[in-house]
């Protein structure tokens, strides 16, 4: 198969699909990578670690899409490359399709066989793709909020873990997992007082018994989340709805009676956002202020610290990348129900039921393709 890798074009988006490293996997396995020239660059990712690993390296993306049968990369496509897709090709990538109707609308248009990371599952559950991300975005969350508590950033202008004698800030987390459990364990390192909300008692408990008397665990109600958020510097919403989107656990009443210069980092921004008042942002322009409230709700945080992201998505995504060149998209993904759970979009329909569902799309089952 030959296997295509473009430069990303989001804003701020230095992260890339392939390491070198992945290149050579793919290439051992007999296959043809094409590498834009600069895919890596911008984290130390020359093109000539690229030849070196196998790869043949194009001048433009329209040659990339042109020539390559699938297209492996970080985030979504663009609008530009949704219509450089063509019938039949493989789009492996982030894709979060619940909040964005044009995307949407675009790759069903193309015809493309559009295969989500964040929606293949694991044979231990959870979503092994999704979670390297969320694991980075987790961390990044609390340096961020941590960042935009100061004045000079709009914030009240209060430090994280206090000092003696000075309380620390009280650091509210909704959602425990991959994302709120990370965030907690930076908020607790950093020595700030944590809540953490969730529906899952079991997931409560397991987190009691690792952290003990220095997390308070809640369980999570309309009352509970309000009582919290009220009472927080900082609050970081973690909550995912695997494929949907997010829930909005946090209104515009409950912003409107936060303390003034308190922070929220949205980490559920890519579906949607779990705070009524968000609105996708970038690295350029990472903030709003709603109400006195600072809102950090960067749609592609890992993007910031792409070096560490990129090697930590290769790990996750490789191996499917591998299977899906092997043995065609169809065999792969009879071979594996989990990356069957990745198929959202193919031949111009809507093979994941909550994006069909959040966009009035018909559904039609990925078994009905696979013939």
């Amino acid at each position: 198969m030959r296997i295509g890798l473009p430069k990303e074009i989001k804003n701020h988006e230095y992260r890339v699909g392939l390491t070198p490293a992945s290149v050579r996997e793919l290439t051992l396995h007999g296959h043809e990578v094409l590498v834009q020239n600069g895919a890596g660059e911008g984290i130390g990712m020359t093109d000539d670690l690229y030849a070196a690993a196998g790869a043949k390296l194009v001048a433009l993306a329209s040659d990339v899409f042109a020539q390559a049968d699938m297209i492996v990369k970080v985030k979504e496509p663009q609008p530009q490359e949704c219509a450089m897709l063509r019938p039949g090709q493989i789009l492996y990538t982030y894709l979060h399709l619940a909040p964005d109707p044009e995307q949407a609308a675009a790759l069903v248009k193309s015809g493309a066989v559009c295969i989500a990371y964040e929606t293949i599952t694991g044979p231990g559950g959870g979503l092994p793709l999704l979670a390297p991300m969320s694991e980075v975005a987790g961390r990044m969350a609390v340096q961020a909020g941590a960042a935009h508590l100061e004045k000079s950033k709009g914030g009240m202008g209060v430090l994280l873990g206090g000092v003696p004698g000075v309380p620390a800030a009280h650091v509210v987390i909704l959602g425990a997992g991959v994302v709120g459990t990370h965030a907690l364990q930076m908020a607790v390192g950093l020595g700030a007082r944590v809540t953490v909300l969730d529906k899952s008692v079991d997931r409560l408990r397991q987190l009691d018994l690792v952290f003990g008397n220095r997390i308070s665990t809640v369980y999570s109600t309309a009352q509970s989340v309000e009582d919290a958020v009220l009472d927080a510097e900082l609050v970081i919403g973690g909550v995912l709805i695997p494929g949907a989107a997010a829930p909005k656990l946090v209104t515009r009443s409950m912003i409107s009676r936060m303390k003034k210069g308190a922070v929220v980092v949205d980490v559920a921004i890519d579906q949607g956002g779990c705070f009524e008042t968000s609105h996708a942002t970038t690295h350029a322009e990472p903030t709003f202020m709603v109400d006195g409230v600072v809102h950090y709700c960067v749609a592609n945080m890992p993007g910031a610290v792409a070096r560490t992201s990129t090697f930590a998505l290769n790990n996750a995504t490789i191996g499917h990348a591998v299977a899906l060149a092997d043995k065609g998209w169809k065999q792969a993904l009879r071979d594996n129900p989990h990356l069957k759970n990745g198929l959202n979009v193919a031949n111009g329909q809507v093979t994941y039921e909550a994006v069909a569902l959040a966009l009035g799309y018909p559904y039609v089952t990925a078994d009905s393709l696979l013939g």
